[in-house]
């Protein structure tokens, strides 16, 4: 641990820490930034070797010992910060007093459908709270990874790194430009791709007849427009929630999490 107090919130070191909420320098620095303390531990938890620094308030927070006791166990630097260095390294109007820089690492896709049985695809998929939940969500089920495909939110974007509270850390996530790639690379490991999409067959007919049993690829589209016709030719096959009130459609989130557990559920019973 510094036993210096980091008080300058123009530091080199905090701007280019700060500049890590741009996709651009993420991706030029190859780091990202975790704030506050769950996703923070979960971070030190599960992929310690990913931290490089965490800077911590120098208040007597209730997660504070566990906190340092975590990063002095996997060798990871603790930096104090006045709250005017966290504030300009949060992306949050109330920083958490936590903040984490870690390295940025894009999983391996053929490493990841090995022996997969439930994998979880965002096609083009923008918004950040939607796809940290359905990150949050696959992790939940028990999947085996998801991937970002097309015009997606990056995954490593602050707000998509908070919402999932810690998942992203339990389970490879990865970016690929093509989703026909991912759609080769699933089939050739084993994994049926299936689309959800409301022009699909009914769930509960194929749920009754085994087909969730197997190993599954769910692809998820687009919040506003789904998936089009070519997407879903790629894919090949298309199932739907049915909706039996009078709602007009489900979020993205929401059917995601269903669609998921029905699985996880089929797959374990």
């Amino acid at each position: 641990m510094n036993d210096a107090i980091l008080e300058n919130p123009k530091a080199t070191r905090v701007k280019r820490a700060a500049a890590l909420a741009r996709k651009k320098e993420r991706r030029e620095q190859q780091r990202f930034l975790v704030e506050g303390p769950q996703a923070v531990r979960e971070l030190l938890v599960h992929q310690p070797a990913l931290a490089e620094v965490v800077y911590a308030t120098i208040g007597n927070e209730p997660w504070q010992r566990e906190m340092d006791h975590l990063a002095n166990e996997a060798g990871v630097r603790i930096e104090r910060a006045t709250p005017e260095v966290l504030a300009a390294l949060a992306e949050t109007v109330q920083p958490q007093g936590v903040i984490a820089v870690a390295r940025l690492e894009n999983a391996s896709v053929e490493t990841m459908l090995e022996s997969a049985r439930l994998i979880a695809v965002l096609h083009e998929v923008r918004d950040p709270g939607n796809a940290g939940a359905v990150l949050r969500a696959a992790d939940a089920a028990g999947a085996d990874g998801v991937i970002f495909t097309g015009d997606a939110v990056d995954p490593w974007h602050p707000k998509v790194v908070r919402s999932t509270t810690g998942s992203m850390f339990h389970l490879p996530v990865a970016v690929v430009p093509e989703l026909s790639d991912v759609v080769q690379a699933a089939r050739s490991a084993g994994l049926e791709t299936i689309a959800a999409d409301v022009r699909g067959a009914d769930l509960t007919h194929a749920r009754a007849h085994g087909d969730l049993n197997g190993s599954i690829a769910w692809v998820f589209g687009n919040e506003a427009r789904g998936l089009n016709e070519a997407e879903r030719e790629v894919i090949g096959r298309a199932l739907k929630l049915p909706i039996y009130g009078s709602a007009e459609s489900l979020n993205l989130a929401t059917a995601a999490s269903v669609l998921l557990y029905e699985t996880a559920f089929a797959q374990r019973g």
